[in-house]
């Protein structure tokens, strides 16, 4: 599933590349992706003469700000959630239309030649990402209800080893748990949970409640180790495993760079133990025995 770093390297794109693009076609070709207006039609009335004047990440979440054809007056949003498999493409209309393309959105942008058609591509092979357009004047997480439950953003100042300690406190679920937990954090999933526990020397199955009592600098380690590997893989234009890639179809390069994600059975960078890899919570588990206490 794409987490933090692939979306934000997909918002990084979409914002590079997309501005000023003008739908003036919606092709649904599985309308259970569009999650909200209830009708495809209600979705292609809301976006359809719109142009994209910039673009948001909230979590996993990516938010387009919709804009007039004309007065770039406000139009509402675009919302999408990746999900496990989505991916959101930036193509000339005439790119092939693979088996796995849910919806087109069609349209004009200018580009170094002038204006000519472009689309954007949402792309799903498992189907469970959704697409919304929300009202203008309408608060996004009335429509958007996934966004209600987001804890703050790794990035903010609200991320603070207070706030880690206070979250942390009394509950009795491992640390790897809680990270997954996107009430407590917002964006970070099961690969940058792994990297951020190896780089705090923090066994995945610590419980919460005794890292919040500790009296060393653990806790502290692991809010900076969170943020430093997040950053590290936004660089690297995300990680691709399996199915991730950029607007423009490319791979994002953090595998190459992971100490312990889908390394399992190999030596540890830092100190040659091998790997090991345990289920926490239905999730697998990356860590070293030696490493992590």
């Amino acid at each position: 599933m794409p987490e933090l770093p692939e979306v934000e390297t997909v918002r990084r794109g979409l914002q590079r590349l997309t501005l000023g693009f003008v739908v003036n076609e919606v092709d649904a070709l599985l309308p259970r992706t569009i999650a909200a207006p209830e009708s495809v039609d209600a979705f292609a009335a809301g976006v359809v003469g719109s142009g994209l004047t910039g673009w948001q990440r909230r979590g996993k979440y990516l938010l387009g700000k919709l804009g007039d054809d004309e007065q770039r007056g406000d139009r509402g949003w675009l919302g999408v959630h990746l999900r496990m498999t989505g991916q959101l493409l930036w193509v000339a209309p005439d790119t092939p239309v693979s088996k796995h393309t849910r919806v087109r959105l069609l349209g004009v942008a200018q580009d170094g030649a002038g204006e000519r058609p472009w689309e954007l591509r949402y792309v799903d092979q498992r189907t469970f990402g959704r697409l919304w357009w929300v009202p203008p004047r309408v608060e996004t997480d009335a429509v958007m209800t996934g966004l209600q439950r987001l804890g703050p953003e790794p990035f903010s100042d609200e991320f603070s080893v207070a706030y880690l300690r206070r979250s942390l406190q009394n509950r009795k679920r491992s640390i790897k748990s809680a990270l997954l937990d996107q009430a407590l954090v917002a964006g970070i999933g099961n690969i940058y949970a792994d990297e951020s526990l190896f780089l705090s020397g923090i066994h995945p199955l610590t419980q919460c409640a005794t890292l919040a009592e500790e009296r060393g600098d653990r806790l502290d380690k692991l809010q900076k180790m969170v943020v430093q590997v997040l950053r590290t893989s936004i660089d690297a234009g995300g990680t691709t495993f399996s199915d991730f890639v950029g607007v423009t179809g490319v791979n994002g390069n953090y595998g190459c760079e992971a100490w312990v994600y889908g390394r399992d059975g190999e030596p540890c960078k830092g100190c040659g133990a091998t790997l090991e890899r345990l289920k926490i919570a239905g999730r697998s588990s990356h860590f070293c025995p030696r490493c992590q206490k």
